[in-house]
């Protein structure tokens, strides 16, 4: 081993991230003990504190651009493994190396862009080494550090006009701070420990705000559901951060596990059985089949918090984790070469099940809800066939168009009587809400997937990156999840065009009078709608930056910064799809065209009657299995049946009382016949052996020792001759005994 300096300053930010998650926690604490006392019951508090965190957000994105880039310039060239630099006592700053150097030769590699780790002693614990606390600062956190303040900020501001005069207002810009807090906690994690605590309190604050209104049993209930089914993945959770822990000599550092995953220092089976714990807990906290049941549910909170909960919070945690933890999956499910994973298959699975269940929703949040979903299982998806990059950029991109469908659903309810029921009080809103429905087609088409919107550039690298598609290439074959990929495509712009035709078009069918909202309200959506058609250009192919007049360096800038490749913590061989023109064509078209065919069917059921929503006598109404499939589907496949009547109601019902039938009869009767037996056995024991053998050995022996006495008081008579006689009487036997004997 040896070092060399990296020509490269570090920004004071990527040293001291900490900074970030701190200052909305202080304003969680200011808005909790003194936020009723300030002007806007303590909103300033929360909107100064997110924007300031946002503004730090930027300054450490440019920083770490500015790191990149150096790392990788020409004074940067230079032959090196690490460089380690002590810059406080207690901290270190780590820069992970690309490469080992063999020893004797020379090279000349160019610096990349390793993770900056600062850290400080947390605690000890024999026969461990003492376990730190700090933060990881590289691509994927800087990025994640970026959408969380950026939505947040947007929700905060949306947040006053949305939930102004509501019964615990400061209560909920407190805990809004404190969820964003915690998220910020869970990203610039450097160990797997502090990646837990971030994670539980994730947890806590989504309980807290889906249950804001706690005093309607259904809130409460969805709260609870949440709550109990992340519990449930939080297991598996546990499990295998432990395993990983004692897999990697009793440590909790994500690089140090990453690195040891991707060396073949963990075995293949070891890193096979954590991938799988941890894939529970991700199913649970990012909605993957069957564990999503409680994220449709959770929009029982105000919309906001659904907006930050779907965009760029909660629901992204497992996903992150699966980014953060890559090695261990990669090398534990075999990514590299295979056709098929847990991981890929469940991604897949929840694409195609949850974008059925779109359909069907007349609550415009349940269709956003299940949207989710889907979109996470299409993140699962690319992790699961490689695509690490596009993985990561579908969260990037899905943040930006997912917000602002949620606030533009928000808004629509802030002006239909708080009603978000498509059907019964929509209809007909674009010219009486002109700025809502121009920002929630430009987030639906994005969401669709169509070009050239933000949806389209990652949706495709995450198509491209299965490795099917002709010339794409790929780390696998991996055709099921293709094609649960191309048909979630065309069922994504199916179910937003029939959204967009039941709010926005036809009559309206409310009964209040709607208007367009105030700027609190519509600017954020105006920015989100932005940012959902530019930011897909940020990895958008260099062939295609070329044609349009850019710079070929302008194109994949995405990857550039956020995907540190060749740094020890990151599979070294992770291969990267090629962009797939034909394939690009047909899946945009396989999504127009399924987006039109609803299109014209509403079209045809418009010109009937002007006022229906759907058609009656139609093929569900004719065919008993598709009859029977809507059914179904209508019921949420059932699951909730499962596991609330079936599980939960049989816990409580047959299960709770075939237990105590069988305590009563069965634990109580094994425990009064052993009872019974015992003072049976007592008795006896008593009456035969204490009192009977051992007393009455003991009488006999009184009775023998005083009988002895009697005699012997008979023998001592006190007279001389009679002594003498019977002296002689012994000696004579003693002499007689000795003749014998001898």
């Amino acid at each position: 081993m040896f070092s060399a300096e990296v020509a490269t300053d570090i920004s004071w930010i990527l040293e001291n991230a900490w900074i970030i998650p701190a200052i909305p926690a202080a304003s969680f604490l200011l808005i909790l003990f003194f936020g009723k006392k300030t002007p806007g019951g303590g909103h300033w508090i929360g909107i100064t504190s997110v924007l300031a965190i946002f503004a730090l957000s930027l300054w450490s994105a440019v920083a770490w651009i500015g790191y990149v880039d150096d790392s990788h310039g020409a004074e940067a060239e230079a032959e090196h493994a690490a460089v380690v630099e002590e810059f406080a006592v207690g901290d270190t700053l780590t820069l992970a190396a690309a490469e080992e150097p063999v020893e004797g030769e020379e090279h000349a590699v160019e610096a990349t862009p390793g993770p900056i780790l600062s850290e400080r002693d947390w605690f000890s614990i024999a026969p461990f080494d003492t376990f730190k606390i700090g933060t990881l600062v590289d691509g994927q956190s800087v990025m994640l550090l970026f959408v969380v303040t950026f939505i947040s900020s947007l929700v905060h501001i949306f947040s006053v006009d949305y939930v102004a005069g509501d019964r615990r207002y400061t209560h909920y810009f407190a805990f809004l701070s404190l969820f964003t807090s915690a998220m910020l906690f869970m990203v610039l994690s450097s160990n797997t420990l502090q990646l837990i605590v971030g994670w539980e309190l994730v947890g806590v604050c989504s309980f807290a705000l889906i249950g804001h209104w706690w005093e309607e049993k259904p809130n409460s209930d969805a709260a609870l559901k949440a709550f109990l089914t992340n519990r449930v993945g939080d297991i598996g959770l546990l499990v295998g951060m432990t395993i990983l822990f004692f897999a990697a000599g009793g440590t909790f550092d994500i690089t140090t596990i990453n690195t040891m995953a991707g060396a073949g220092e963990i075995g293949q089976g070891t890193l096979l059985v954590a991938s799988l714990c941890l894939l529970g807990a991700v199913m649970s906290k990012s909605g993957q089949f069957i564990l999503h049941t409680w994220l449709p549910d959770a929009m029982a909170g105000p919309t906001p918090v659904s907006a930050l909960i779907h965009a760029a919070t909660m629901v992204v945690a497992g996903i992150y984790l699966v980014g953060r933890l890559y090695s261990v999956f990669w090398v534990g499910l075999a990514i590299p070469g295979s056709n098929i994973n847990a991981l890929a298959l469940i991604g897949g699975v929840t694409c195609v099940f949850g974008g059925m269940l779109a359909f069907v929703q007349n609550d415009i949040k349940k269709v956003l809800a299940y949207s989710t979903v889907s979109q996470l299982g299409y993140m699962a998806l690319a992790l699961g066939v490689g695509a690490w990059t596009a993985g990561m950029f579908h969260l990037f991109t899905h943040a930006f168009f997912k917000a602002c469908l949620f606030l533009g659903a928000g808004s629509l309810s802030h002006a239909c009587h708080h009603s978000f029921d498509m059907k019964a009080e929509m209809g007909g809103l674009r010219k009486i809400m002109p700025k809502t429905f121009i920002t929630f087609v430009i987030g639906s088409l994005a969401l669709a997937g169509i070009p050239p919107m933000a949806g389209f550039w990652s949706k495709d690298e995450i198509l491209a990156g299965a490795g099917v598609w002709p010339g794409t290439g790929g780390n696998g074959t991996y055709y099921i999840p293709f094609i649960f990929g191309m048909i979630t495509a065309a069922l994504t712009a199916a179910y937003m065009s029939r959204v967009i035709w039941l709010v926005f078009f036809g009559q309206y069918r409310g009964h209040s009078q709607p208007h367009e909202n105030g700027p609190l309200i519509t600017v954020p959506l105006m920015i989100l709608a932005f940012m959902a058609t530019v930011v897909g250009f940020l990895n958008m192919p260099p062939a295609f930056a070329t044609a349009i007049g850019l710079p070929e360096s302008w194109g994949e800038r995405f990857g550039h910064y956020v995907e540190p490749a060749g740094i020890a913590s990151f599979p070294g061989d992770l291969g990267h799809a090629n962009p797939s023109l034909s394939l690009a064509i047909v899946a945009s078209l396989l999504a127009a065209g399924a987006g039109g065919v609803v299109w014209l069917y509403y079209q045809a059921l418009y010109r009937k009657d002007s006022m229906a929503t759907e058609v009656t006598g139609g093929l569900k109404d004719k065919h008993k299995v598709l009859a029977a499939g809507h059914t179904m589907l209508v019921n949420k496949y059932y699951l909730d049946d499962l596991y609330t009547e079936t599980i939960a109601m049989g816990t409580k019902g047959p299960i709770a009382k075939a237990a105590y039938w069988f305590n009563q009869n069965v634990l109580d009767g094994v425990i009064d016949t052993v009872g019974k037996g015992t003072v049976g056995l007592g008795r006896f024991v008593y009456r035969y052996i204490d009192q009977g053998a051992i007393d009455g050995s003991v009488r006999g022996m009184g009775v023998g020792a005083d009988d002895s006495g009697q005699m012997l008081r008979k023998v001592q008579s006190g007279k001389i001759r009679q002594y003498a006689m019977l002296m002689f009487g012994g000696a004579v036997v003693l002499v007689a005994v000795f003749i014998v004997a001898v």
